[in-house]
């Protein structure tokens, strides 16, 4: 099953019309990053994912979209491979955060009733959440509602766990077989044959500089890359959006679900 459609683009309506269509709606924003992600897959891998699942999580929710934001915070070297790698662009976590709620606190002059962010780079997520906090203290925030999630949070692990038996965790999973998977399903032409395995994930929480890149990534790759496929791609994209429409729809996956 290929995706469908999107949700109709917020940024095509026309001033006189945008009131009008935006109120009690959802919108759904896209934010990605330019990022190395070894040498198999492009820059544009947390850009093209994002925009991917938003879009179709979009059309599932008769949604507005936004056009993706691709600017980011910098690449970490425990969950990105760092800055050692050429191509990663990115702007100061202070500016990204001042950006986000600049733009945040604009859209709320519109009268869509929930906005639901969904990110693709690993280093986004805090400042995504603390801009999301920051706007929704606002008075022009009053009667909406903020969700922000990154696309691996809905992956449930004991689905995750029949897959991918030796999963490093997420802040590891970087060029790994679920990235590369989702793009050899979404993105095929933009994926090389190279399939790179790095055995000793780094762990997270530590940050160290310099960094022996050589030593914590495979030409920055954090974990591995075999048995990643079109197929277990597609599997995984329809998961996610399948998670995020009910999420947003009934509230489902907010909390931990206890063993039986």
């Amino acid at each position: 099953m290929t995706p469908r459609s999107a949700g109709p683009r917020l940024s095509d309506l026309s001033s006189a019309d945008v009131l009008a269509a935006t109120a009690g709606q959802t919108v759904v924003w896209p934010i990605g990053s330019i990022e190395q992600h070894g040498p198999h897959l492009p820059l544009s891998v947390d850009t093209v994912l994002a925009e991917a699942f938003a879009r179709q999580i979009a059309y599932e929710l008769t949604a507005f979209t936004l056009p993706v934001q691709s600017i980011a915070a910098r690449s970490l070297p425990q969950s990105g491979g760092g800055l050692a790698f050429p191509g990663t662009v990115h702007v100061r976590g202070q500016s990204l955060l001042d950006f986000l709620v600049d733009t945040v606190q604009s859209l709320c002059a519109l009268p869509w009733h929930r906005l639901l962010v969904v990110n693709g780079h690993f280093e986004n997520e805090p400042f995504v959440f603390e801009a999301l906090d920051h706007v929704a203290a606002h008075p022009a925030a009053a009667g909406k509602e903020f969700i922000a999630l990154s696309w691996w949070s809905l992956v449930d692990q004991r689905w995750l766990a029949e897959r991918v038996p030796l999963f490093p965790g997420w802040h590891a999973e970087h060029a790994g077989v679920t990235e590369t998977s989702l793009m050899l399903y979404l993105r095929p032409e933009l994926v090389s044959p190279e399939r790179p395995d790095h055995g000793d994930p780094p762990r997270p929480g530590i940050y160290l500089h310099p960094a022996d890149v050589e030593r914590t990534t495979n030409q920055g790759v954090l974990s591995g890359t075999s048995g990643a496929s079109a197929a277990l791609g597609e599997e995984l994209f329809w998961h996610i959006v399948s998670a995020a429409v009910a999420l947003v729809t009934r509230g489902d996956g907010l909390l931990r679900e206890e063993k039986p």
